[in-house]
């Protein structure tokens, strides 16, 4: 039987896991400014001297560091850098988040929508309101949608009297997470939440559609635009000019705030490439009604009444589909490996749903809060207050992610959660995920599956990788308050690093400049995870 979150499991915790104890003192006592004890392991005694060298980078000057490496089978902490430092943990929140959702709604849950009836069948005519309602699926795309019309279609509806209601009373009305920045607001990675939207590819980046621009015929014409998918209820205000081929290739392509018009502006040269951007749709509840109701339409069922949002169906409504989507175990992998911050916020309120009926943030995290707690961490030491890491707000120690890192593997689930994270140097998109072009040629290679996090001026990379000794280690590296455009070759540097020590001789330190991309460059993307630079950037 799984356990609740709000509970902790017997000899969960701390004081319950006598395996964490040499974790805690250690940290204890690198907190205290103590060093790591050398001991019969010969890389002991080098590691430490190893990932200084990494961290005295001049990248780093400034800046915060919280480090910790650990071996993940006894705790022991072979490196402690100021575990008890609280930084900006951009997208490593999401190791949090995930290992909650895994624990609280579990490996086999499944979002639904559903279609349903509220009135009197006559024939083909259904004289009432036609009800689609959402309960957060992520991943629901138009092609979802539109087997749920054919599905009204195939019941032998044609016509609807009433209204199109869209019910996305799963989750509250808050739309933005705390503290989300404004200028991101138009950047599908920071869409509105909703329990009831729609994502253009299957990256399901819920809550965005995908604009096109390509350069007309010739100079003087207006560019093509196109959106995917196809909706009214987003508008495309073309003020951009096709210049003659050579010519300046400068288009902007951005919604207005608190709306949903696109606006295209600058130049696209003739035979150039034109532009494509993932643009968040304001309201994306009255985006999926309006993406339905032109599915509906192109299965001969017409809606005579107007689009509602906001109501729930009655208790006597009838359903006539469903869709449910694939279960959480799957879903991790999108979500993780390409660090998709909308999936983390849609599982924050449905475990808030879950456990207290309440779809929102203030209830997701007290769930997450609960299942940290049940594993040992002090909570009291940390604060969450989105699920996704995209809020500066959030704050937590290298520390408290090593800890998590440790106290998952004995999970029920963990071979599914360890899945989703991203592996270094696997080109698969999927498998590789936001490590697929990070330390390729290095011992940690297809050897390290990691979290990666990144926001102005934070970064952080926490996960599990094999010593040369075949050791299995937990690390987690959180910086934070650098100036350097990116401070990523060093965390993959001290990775590399962790790779090749343990075989008993000196550890010598992998030199940030030689932890290199598959392309030859130096890894890391600046200030925004890689994923979510589109086209895809890793």
């Amino acid at each position: 039987m799984r356990t609740t979150a709000n509970s902790p499991r017997p000899g969960s915790g701390l004081l319950g896991r006598s395996r964490a104890w040499p974790l805690v003192l250690a940290l204890v006592a690198a907190a205290l400014g103590w060093s790591a004890p050398a001991g019969a392991d010969g890389d002991r005694t080098g590691l430490p001297e190893a990932i200084d060298t990494v961290l005295g980078d001049s990248r780093m000057e400034g800046g915060a560091a919280s480090v910790v490496v650990a071996d993940a089978a006894t705790g022991d902490v072979l490196y402690g850098r100021q575990p008890a430092s609280r930084l900006m943990p951009a997208s490593n929140t999401k190791l949090a988040t995930s290992a909650a959702a895994m624990d609280v709604l579990g490996p086999g849950y499944r979002f639904t929508t559903d279609v349903l009836a509220d009135g009197r069948r006559h024939g083909s005519v259904l004289a009432g309101d036609l009800y689609l309602r959402g309960t957060g699926d992520p991943t629901l795309l138009a092609r979802d949608c539109d087997r749920l019309a054919a599905a009204v279609a195939g019941a032998g509806i044609e016509r609807v009297t009433g209204r199109l209601v869209a019910d996305d009373t799963r989750f509250d009305d808050r739309r933005l997470g705390r503290s989300w920045a404004a200028d991101d607001e138009s950047a599908y990675y920071s869409a509105p939440i909703s329990a009831l939207s729609v994502a253009p590819d299957t990256d399901y980046d819920t809550g965005s559609v995908i604009v096109r621009v390509e350069p007309g015929a010739e100079a003087g014409r207006r560019p093509r635009v196109t959106v995917t998918p196809p909706n009214d209820h987003v508008r495309v205000d073309v003020r951009a000019t096709t210049v003659a081929e050579g010519g300046e290739d400068a288009l902007t392509i951005e919604r207005e705030h608190g709306g949903n018009t696109v606006t295209v502006s600058g130049t696209t040269p003739v035979g150039g490439s034109g532009a494509k951007e993932w643009i968040s749709v304001w309201e994306p509840t009255g985006y999926a009604a309006a993406v339905f109701r032109d599915a509906l339409a192109a299965h001969g069922v017409r809606v005579t009444g107007p689009t509602r949002t906001g109501r729930a169906a009655p208790a006597t409504a009838r359903r006539l589909a469903s869709h449910a989507s694939m279960p959480l175990k799957d879903l991790l992998v999108p979500f993780m490996k390409l660090s998709n911050n909308m999936h983390a916020e849609v599982l924050t309120k449905a475990m808030g749903y879950e456990t207290a009926g309440e779809g929102g943030w203030p209830a997701g995290l007290a769930a997450i809060g609960a299942y940290l707690k049940g594993v040992g961490i002090d909570t009291g030491g940390l604060r969450q207050v989105d699920g996704s890491g995209l809020s500066r707000m959030d704050n937590f120690t290298a520390g408290q992610f090593a800890e998590l890192l440790r106290a998952v593997r004995d999970e029920p689930w963990y071979a599914d959660w360890y899945r989703s994270l991203p592996v270094a140097c696997d080109p698969e998109r999927m498998t590789g995920g936001t490590l697929r072009s990070r330390m390729c040629g290095t011992p940690a290679a297809l050897n390290a599956r990691a979290k990666t996090g990144s926001l102005t001026g934070a970064s952080a990379l926490s996960g599990y990788v094999t010593d040369a000794g075949g050791r299995e280690l937990v690390f987690s590296i959180v910086l934070n308050n650098y100036l350097a455009a990116s401070v990523k070759p060093l965390e993959d540097a001290i990775v590399a690093t962790l790779a090749s020590s343990g075989d008993g001789g000196t550890v010598t330190a992998v030199r940030p400049g030689a932890a290199r991309t598959a392309a030859g460059t130096a890894s890391g993307d600046g200030d925004a995870e890689c994923s979510w630079r589109k086209p895809a950037r890793c």
